[in-house]
């Protein structure tokens, strides 16, 4: 006997919206899967207790100089950061920095990132550096940095493998004071290419 006319494309119709309807569930199914890890996972770093031990010290000023109209300073670090204890399972990188930060009659607070690096690994988080050049210039827009004192602040930002950024940081207040007078004359501001150029 032969089916009624239209019969046998309405079953393939049905047999393939079955199959789309299955693959919809197990594809929903990974999906909350996946977020109910990510969520255990993030849940998991709030649990995380850590001990960072953290000494940050001023081991010279190299330069201490007027160029143009602003203040520079050129310096070296004594730093011993343990940053061990911060890393977990989760952690994927740390992000550490050196900020000095200073207050000036124009301004109550700056803040001026001198140093920073990526700590890859544990292995790699025990920071032992006894005479570290500034990455960047410690600058102050005018005047403000001669017989001024200046805090350290290291800080250092959880990259995790999943979850949110967290971040941590130590301060050391009164780390060191700059010079009342510069040690070498003023210096003009070079301009070049339409960019201002310090020169070294």
């Amino acid at each position: 006997t032969r089916a009624p006319l239209g019969t046998a494309p309405l079953a393939r119709r049905a047999e393939m919206h079955s199959y789309s309807v299955r693959a919809n569930n197990v594809l929903s199914f990974a999906v909350s899967v996946w977020m109910v890890l990510c969520a255990m996972a993030t849940a998991s770093d709030f649990f995380h207790k850590a001990d960072p031990v953290v000494s940050v010290k001023l081991a010279k000023v190299e330069r201490f100089l007027r160029v143009g109209r602003n203040d520079e300073a050129h310096l070296a670090f004594d730093i011993d950061a343990d940053l061990t204890s911060v890393f977990s399972w989760n952690t994927k990188q740390l992000f550490v920095w050196l900020a000095a930060e200073y207050a000036t009659p124009k301004h109550v607070e700056s803040s001026v990132s001198v140093w920073d690096r990526i700590v890859e690994s544990k292995e790699d988080a025990h920071l032992v550096l006894p005479f570290v050049r500034n990455k960047y210039k410690l600058v102050d827009n005018g005047a403000g940095l001669r017989g001024n004192v200046v805090n350290l602040t290291m800080g250092w930002q959880i990259m995790p493998r999943v979850g949110v950024l967290r971040k941590g940081n130590a301060t050391f207040p009164a780390a060191f004071t700059l010079p009342e007078e510069y040690p070498e004359p003023p210096q003009p501001q070079q301009r070049r290419a339409g960019a201002y150029v310090h020169p070294r």
